[in-house]
Order: C-alpha cells, then sequence, then structure tokens
C-alpha cells in the first residue's frame, strides 16, 4: 500500500500550477524576472510543496501590497516578494544581490543596476 506523501506529486502540482488563476499568477512572476514561464514553471514544481503552490496567487497578491516598501532597489528588485512572500530564492542570495546592486547604483545608471541585479536574481532562481 502506497501512503499519499510516497506517491509523485508531479502531476497534480502541474495541474495546480496550469489552472486559470494560478496561470495568470506564473505570468505575472515570469513577466516580472524577465524569464519565460516554462523555466520558471519547472522551477516551482521542483520547489514548492503542494500547500505553497495552492496558495500561489493569494501569496502573490499579498507580496504585491505589502513587501518592500520604502526602498526602492529592494522594490525593484523584489527582496521581500521573492524570498518572503514567493520564496525562490533564499534569503541569502538576495541579501548579496541586493548589496551588489545597492553598491552598483552608485556608479552606474540606476535602471542598468536593477537590470544587472535581476540577471543575478533570474540566474539564482534556475540554478
Amino acid at each position: 500500500m502506497k501512503y499519499l506523501y510516497e506517491k509523485d506529486l508531479r502531476q497534480m502540482k502541474y495541474n495546480i500550477l496550469t489552472s486559470t488563476r494560478h496561470d495568470e499568477t506564473v505570468h505575472a512572476i515570469a513577466e516580472r524576472l524577465g524569464m519565460g514561464e516554462a523555466k520558471l514553471r519547472r522551477t516551482i514544481l521542483r520547489r514548492f510543496d503542494m500547500s505553497l503552490l495552492e496558495n500561489l496567487e493569494s501569496r502573490w497578491q499579498m507580496g504585491q501590497e505589502h513587501a518592500d516598501n520604502g526602498d526602492a532597489v529592494a522594490e525593484e528588485l523584489g527582496c521581500e516578494l521573492f524570498t518572503r512572500f514567493i520564496p525562490l530564492l533564499d534569503t541569502e542570495t538576495m541579501q548579496t544581490i541586493y548589496s551588489e546592486t545597492t553598491a552598483m547604483t552608485q556608479e552606474i545608471p540606476f535602471e542598468e543596476a536593477i537590470a544587472r541585479g535581476r540577471e543575478r536574481i533570474r540566474e539564482a532562481v534556475l540554478s
């Protein structure tokens, strides 16, 4: 007899992730990160448990409203959004990217620094 926790839940996770609202959320996250939806979907399936996956849309909405208020660099990178609300990165990695991006804003234009920071985030999410 197999217990539920022994089963391969990839198909169930995929069904949740491709539902209408979840698909819209994945599209919005992928657009924000500047990456392909298929790659993001594969990463989410691999890293998130069922509970986190089922609440993806509400976590995204709450993160949009409450994450990274007050700090322009953190808000543009999504520091809290992608560590606390949608945990695609661990806090240490995001803190490193944030620190490097903040330092870059002193040397190069803000938009270019943010673009480089987002590139580092994409690399970290896909690794």
